[in-house]
């Protein structure tokens, strides 16, 4: 394909006042995997050669060994983060591992799916982002609900504390070990079970990566309602576990909403089938609920059932520069009104997320003029009415532009230029990696204070770190990353507990889509009241009374130790 030029807004304003023709923007739904460092494209522990292990192990090692400066960092201070991670003991009442265990385990499983290779077991004890490591010495791989079953029937007998796994690219150490818990990765679980063309239902098992969904479904002529930055690696049932929340949110809403059922095993072994296709079913309580968001803490999730829209022919997509953030507020307030039920993204970044990529990310290019503006808008449309969806976006690109909401802009032309747009937005978690140590936030806040936590927060850090603000405007969730040259005490002090008594103050959530974790559990107080967080502790103490299922996150740690 003749690469062509995105075509500028301004030329779009112009053609529409000498009454030409607009311009004609279709393209595919396909988006480059943009796997964030520390990611593994496809998670297969069994299929792995040692070779390929050894290889990964020496290059993660060599990387986290650099010395600070120039995006390097010194492992010895991962455990200062947060001060959280020093205050957390391990609870005595757990077991520790014997070889009666190993010997049980091996007879569920087989020799193969028990590992305790010492290079398969680092890279499961730690998180992509090299911020949380266990000291777990099992790895086991299931191969089915039945295995799952009695692996935890087995542990919760034994008060064996397990942490369920699947992509491992959570951002706030929910999935991997915090101690020497056993690691239950559902990687090996990645079957299509069934698909209802008619109804557009899902059904599949907890570890099918969220990438092959989308390929599988795109072959069928429908989509996943949810799409994420790390779909290479994630998988479904994290996703689930962790209700994410991810780039078009605002087309298809929570995942609460569109999941229509799932399996779970419980602590004690117990399978509880709530695997429904149903898109109503008023009997009773909506259990499933609970596990959607309950990051692991009251059962593994072993199968997904899901309701998929249609895939429709004519996707667009604008990348827009603003000088000022009311004038984003403004532009989402009208692209509400004049896109309506086309529109199915509206992300934003600011000037420093922009420089990032710009300067850490090979090939990626800014595609407006060289001009430094202040803010940058992602847009996009979704719609089945190629020529309808055209009017509607070029008539609110000409009233935004009179209105001078939109200071530049472009209009992808092809496949290739579309990528290269979300290629900018979704590369900023990347980017921050690789420019050092960064402290990362994960807000829901109203739209029209969002922006002000960033400015806030660039006032109290001054030079000693740089803020970045980017995220997902349309539906009011700030990713607040603070970049820093190391990880310091000195900063975190400025950054916690200002930032979720910020929060707090202006009624938002300090979790928007990532998940509590080890990081913020003891932090939920922020967001939820006492007598909400009792009675989720008393859910917790149901479902799970030995407190075994992904001890130490969600929940404040003084709930935990009470109960």
């Amino acid at each position: 394909m003749r690469e062509t030029e995105p075509k500028r807004v301004e030329c779009v304003a112009a053609a529409l006042n000498r009454s030409q023709i607009g311009i004609t923007v279709v393209l595919s739904r396909y988006w480059p995997n943009t796997r964030d460092p520390g990611r593994t494209h496809k998670i297969n522990h069994a299929n792995r050669k040692k070779k390929e292990r050894k290889k990964r192990a020496t290059e993660r090692r060599s990387w986290i060994t650099l010395p600070l400066g120039n995006g390097g960092w010194n492992p010895q201070l991962y455990r200062s983060f947060g001060s959280l991670a020093t205050k957390v003991e391990r609870n005595p009442s757990f077991s520790s591992l014997n070889s009666d265990d190993l010997s049980y385990f091996k007879g569920v499983l087989g020799d193969k799916n028990v590992v305790q290779d010492e290079d398969r077991l680092e890279t499961a004890n730690v998180d992509w982002m090299h911020k949380y490591k266990g000291s777990s010495k099992l790895l086991l791989l299931p191969r089915n609900t039945e295995e799952v079953s009695k692996i935890l029937e087995y542990c919760n007998s034994r008060r064996l504390a397990v942490v369920p796994q699947g992509g491992n690219t959570g951002l706030v150490g929910g999935s991997v070990p915090v101690f020497d818990e056993v690691i239950i990765n559902v990687g090996s679980m990645n079957k299509i079970i069934a698909f209802d063309k008619v109804s557009g239902i899902l059904v599949c098992e907890a570890g099918c990566i969220l990438e092959n969904l989308i390929s599988y479904l795109d072959n069928q002529g429908f989509v996943m309602p949810l799409d994420l930055g790390a779909k290479g690696s994630c998988q479904i049932g994290g996703n689930v576990s962790t209700n994410a929340g991810g780039l078009r949110f605002v087309r298809y809403g929570s995942l609460h909403g569109n999941v229509l059922g799932l399996e779970a095993v419980l602590a004690n072994g117990d399978v509880l089938d709530m695997l429904g296709t149903l898109r109503k079913d008023n009997t009773g309580y909506d259990l499933k609920h609970l596990f959607i968001g309950s990051e692991g803490s009251l059962g593994i999730v072993t199968k997904v059932s899901v309701l998929t829209p249609p895939k429709l022919s004519s996707v667009n997509i604008a990348f827009l520069a603003c000088e000022d953030y009311l004038s984003c507020q403004k532009l989402l307030s009208e692209a509400k009104r004049k896109l309506g039920e086309i529109l199915s993204a509206f992300e934003f970044l600011d000037c420093h997320a922009m420089d990032l990529v710009l300067n850490h990310l090979e090939g990626v290019r800014n595609p407006l003029s060289s001009t430094v503006h202040n803010f940058y808008l992602l847009i996009e449309t979704t719609g089945s009415d190629e020529s309808h969806d055209k009017e509607k976006l070029e008539a609110f690109l000409l009233h935004s532009m009179e209105s001078g909401l939109i200071s530049d802009g472009v209009l992808a032309q092809d496949m290739n230029q579309a990528s290269s747009f979300w290629r900018i937005r979704e590369g900023v978690p990347e980017a921050l990696m690789r420019a050092g140590p960064v402290y990362k936030y994960d807000l829901s806040l109203p739209v029209e204070k969002m922006y002000s936590l960033v400015e806030e927060m660039r006032a109290r850090l001054g030079q000693s770190a740089n803020v970045v603000g980017y995220g997902h405007l349309g539906d009011g969730n700030l990713h607040l990353n603070v970049s820093a040259p190391r990880y310091d005490d000195t900063i975190l002090a400025e950054i916690e507990p200002y930032v979720y008594e910020w929060t707090s103050k202006h009624r938002g959530s300090i979790s928007a889509e990532h998940g509590l974790g080890l990081m913020k559990a003891n932090e939920m107080f922020y967001s939820k009241s006492h007598g909400a967080v009792q009675l989720m502790a008393s859910i917790k103490k149901l479902l799970d009374p030995n407190g075994i299922l992904n001890p130490y996150k969600v929940l404040p740690h003084s709930l935990c130790s009470d109960s």
